[in-house]
């Protein structure tokens, strides 16, 4: 028997990986979201696509009020946010908000949700989060995988949440806002990309996990240093191009053709061939 879109995009495991602090997966084992308890509230990390039972599944982990926010604004990690009356987002949700409430972007009907007109709570760097003897700060990123992305440290428990910015399978770094007026140059992205992953090195005596939202989960710091190095070989020419994506989801995209897969040491991403040789090898200034 095929299973239901409600089994593919709505099936949940969760376990607690230290006091207070639980991972969900779900999409078959390729993604993340979490959940941190203090003594008063506890905060939801994204919302997954949509399909409209997740809050009942999160309140079987906690009997604390629920927070929500996202770290960006896109369909897996965005489309269930009307499961809940309020969200903690980035202001960059404007730009990319067609890749989630485009018409076909998620398989369900967002507006059967209970709280389609749900408050979007803007939040910046600086901002905290307040749990109850746990405080969350709010970190701002640079335009680079999106324009909606945020970072979220946890210094009690040692965690940082970074999203869809750092992945050990690759980080997307193509326009995906499904909207043309959003901004997109190509060595602004690559500089931003470098500058958010340096800020997170910055961080390092903060936190012991690095928690991403796809693919393995926690990740080693090692990761960062070698984004890094992703980005500053793209600039001096000596990244490896692949044509070959090998990735079933990204060869699916209208855009797949023109994407190409560039490589360093254990990390890649995925941007547009065409866009990466205006910036390949030519050093910034």
């Amino acid at each position: 028997m095929e299973p239901t879109l409600e089994q593919i995009f709505g099936s949940y495991t969760a376990w607690e990986a230290k006091e207070g602090t639980w991972f969900i997966n779900f999409m078959n084992g390729s993604e993340n979201m979490y959940l941190l308890e203090g003594d008063e509230k506890a905060l939801l990390i994204d919302t997954g696509y949509g399909v409209g039972n997740l809050r009942a599944f999160v309140e079987k982990l906690t009997d604390k009020p629920i927070l929500v926010a996202n770290t960006h604004f896109h369909p897996d990690h965005a489309a269930g946010n009307g499961e809940f009356e309020a969200v903690y987002m980035s202001e960059g949700e404007k730009l990319d908000a067609p890749s989630t409430l485009t018409p076909g972007a998620v398989p369900f009907d967002l507006s059967k949700l209970p709280h389609p007109d749900y408050e979007k709570i803007y939040v910046k760097d600086g901002d905290v989060i307040e749990l109850g003897n746990r405080t969350i700060e709010v970190l701002d990123v640079k335009p680079a995988h999106c324009n909606s992305s945020l970072f979220f440290l946890d210094r009690k428990a040692r965690l940082l949440l970074c999203g869809d910015e750092i992945d050990v399978g690759q980080v997307m770094m193509f326009d995906n806002s499904q909207n043309p007026e959003a901004p997109y140059d190509v060595r602004e992205r690559m500089l931003n990309f470098r500058a958010n992953m340096q800020r997170v090195k910055d961080l390092d005596d903060a936190y012991d996990w690095l928690l991403p939202n796809h693919n393995g989960y926690p990740i080693a710091k090692s990761y960062v240093d070698e984004f890094i190095g992703l980005a500053d070989a793209v600039f001096a020419g000596t990244a490896v191009i692949e044509d070959q994506l090998n990735h079933p989801f990204v060869e699916m995209d209208p855009k797949a053709d023109k994407l190409c897969r560039v490589r360093f040491k254990r990390v890649s991403i995925f941007i547009e061939k065409e866009e990466l040789m205006k910036i390949y090898g030519k050093q910034e200034g």
